[in-house]
């Protein structure tokens, strides 16, 4: 993969004080387009996301690097997930199209629970958000609360044992090849219980 100037890396807070550098796309772009979209000011979109209007301005200017819990909060204030910042802008209608993601290949997002690998995240207009991730997680504790968003979602295992929680249900075991359809507005996360970090593919329709 190619190096990129680093004022348009994304810089993500993991524990311990350490970052690590993604390449999707520009995020302070996306977030003003994001906020341009839905007609907020900048202070409209700081209330909504309860974060400083001065915060804001830098993260839209490349200024600041948000960490993952500022990410969360711009997320709930626009109502998407924190993968749906990292999907490029919607633009005109395309037909006959095609994106392949070799494997290692895709847009690297961290998190302190998570690490998402973008997939197919050069085809605007999606109806659907793939991406693959690495559970780090072992334990409910490591989350700050539930992870919920609009949309729906589909979860596959691909390696190791995990255990799925959710707001409504009783926790679920899943291993390699077992699957999940769920309402993503139902609180849920995803934990490792195998002694390596489980890997899944999401899928979060964008609808």
């Amino acid at each position: 993969m190619t190096s990129k100037d680093p004022k348009s890396l994304i810089r993500i807070a993991r524990e311990g004080g350490e970052a690590e550098r993604a390449e999707p796309l520009d995020l302070g772009a996306r977030v003003r387009d994001l906020r341009k979209s839905r007609n907020w000011t900048l202070e409209q979109a700081a209330n909504k996301a309860g974060l400083a209007r001065s915060t804001l301005s830098k993260i839209e200017n490349g200024q600041m690097s948000p960490t993952y819990d500022a990410l969360k909060k711009l997320a709930t204030g626009l109502e998407i997930s924190v993968p749906q910042l990292f999907t490029p802008p919607v633009e005109g209608q395309v037909g006959g199209r095609l994106a392949v993601t070799k494997s290692g290949e895709g847009a690297a997002v961290a998190t302190v629970t998570y690490e998402h690998e973008m997939l197919a995240e050069t085809l605007t207009k999606k109806a659907m958000l793939p991406y693959r991730a690495r559970v780090r997680a072992r334990s409910m504790e490591e989350f700050d609360g539930w992870v919920r968003h609009a949309g729906e979602e589909f979860l596959y295992v691909l390696t190791g044992v995990v255990r799925f929680y959710t707001e409504y249900y009783e926790p679920i075991e899943m291993r390699r090849g077992d699957s999940a359809y769920y309402d993503a507005t139902m609180g849920h996360n995803v934990v490792s219980i195998s002694q390596e970090d489980a890997t899944i593919l999401w899928v979060t329709s964008l609808g």
